[in-house]
């Protein structure tokens, strides 16, 4: 009975030693995997720290390269107009070859501006052989200034001529265009007088009958670029306001809708634009916004003398700027003190 009674107590010693042995192994072992999660979660974090502070900071780069780019083109922008997206649209011409080298001019100069509230619009037309004044670099035609400093230049000629901030530029030129219409379709517009005009040197080549027309791409730039005697520049401006208003209402129509990748397409590889990656979410409101009405239009006031140029009327551009961006603080102060 003894030697049992014995034998059943280094029995339970030895489980006892056992299970102790067990739990030792199993906290060296927690321990272990403990400090291998830690080193995983150490080794994560500092990684995706390291990616963290470095997408940061490209981030922060592209954003102050953004700004630049931004401040460059606009300068200092008036808060007058933070309520408008004024979008500077320039139609280049192939320029006339000279060897190898071509020189474009803007041929076709709008500003077309959106109430960022409304969405209401309003088209400003300036003629291209309007006389301006370049800091540092004499005068001349406002077209030509697109050879000499590209969009940028106009961007800030354009503010400084209507007294007003520009906030975007689109570049297209004519054969883009062109293709643009096509796409669309084409477009029914009145020709109001025979046009005919043949010039060589630059392959331009314009031939359309009065009457109501259904012009293709190639029909309805040249008749948006045909200069006739009578009218000459003020004639170029009213077939462009009329047209624009013609393609506006075109565009809001139901069957552009399954052509809008094509359009898009267009716009996204053919046409240069200041609009980048930090400006789509309010390009994109302000598209949502859009009213279905046309466009106001306007051309720059002024008068044109015997050689083709425009001269601006300084008065009468600030009468009008006035009258087409109403002073959005005067507005208020004025409701407030009827209240």
């Amino acid at each position: 009975m003894a030697n049992q009674t014995k034998e059943n107590i280094e029995k339970k010693r030895k489980i006892l030693t056992k299970r102790r042995r067990i739990k030792f192994f199993r906290l060296v072992f927690m321990i272990i995997l403990l400090g291998l999660i830690a080193s995983a979660v150490l080794f994560i974090g500092f990684g995706a720290y390291n990616v963290g502070s470095h997408f940061v900071s490209e981030f922060q780069m592209m954003y102050q390269g953004y700004n630049d780019r931004k401040s460059a083109r606009q300068g200092n922008p008036n808060p007058r107009f933070d309520g408008y997206t004024n979008i500077l649209i320039l139609g280049i011409d192939e320029g006339a070859a000279d060897g190898e080298n071509i020189d474009p001019s803007a041929d076709t100069i709008l500003v077309l501006s959106f109430s960022n509230e409304t969405g209401r619009s309003r088209l400003i037309s300036i003629p291209r052989d309007t006389w301006v004044t370049r800091a540092g670099a004499g005068a001349g035609r406002l077209g030509n200034m697109y050879q000499m400093g590209g969009a940028n230049l106009m961007v800030r000629q354009v503010s400084q001529l209507l007294g007003i901030s520009i906030h975007q530029y689109v570049v297209i030129d004519t054969k883009t265009f062109a293709d643009l219409i096509n796409v669309l379709g084409g477009l029914d517009i009145y020709v109001e007088e025979d046009m005919n005009y043949d010039d060589p040197e630059s392959g331009l080549s314009i031939h359309l009958e009065q009457g109501y027309q259904h012009l293709d791409g190639d029909e309805a730039q040249k008749y948006l670029r045909f200069k006739g005697e009578k009218l000459g520049d003020v004639g170029r401006v009213q077939r462009q306001q009329k047209f624009i208003k013609a393609l506006y209402e075109k565009v809001l129509q139901l069957e552009t809708i399954p052509k809008l990748p094509a359009i898009a397409e267009i716009f996204q590889h053919r046409m240069e634009t200041s609009a980048e990656l930090f400006d789509s979410a309010h390009l994109a409101n302000v598209l949502r916004h859009m009213s279905s009405e046309p466009p106001t239009t306007t051309m720059l006031p002024g008068t044109e003398d015997n050689d083709g140029i425009w001269e601006p009327n300084y008065a009468a551009i600030d009468a009008k700027i006035n009258e087409l961006f109403p002073n959005m603080e005067t507005i208020n102060s004025d409701d407030s003190e009827m209240e």
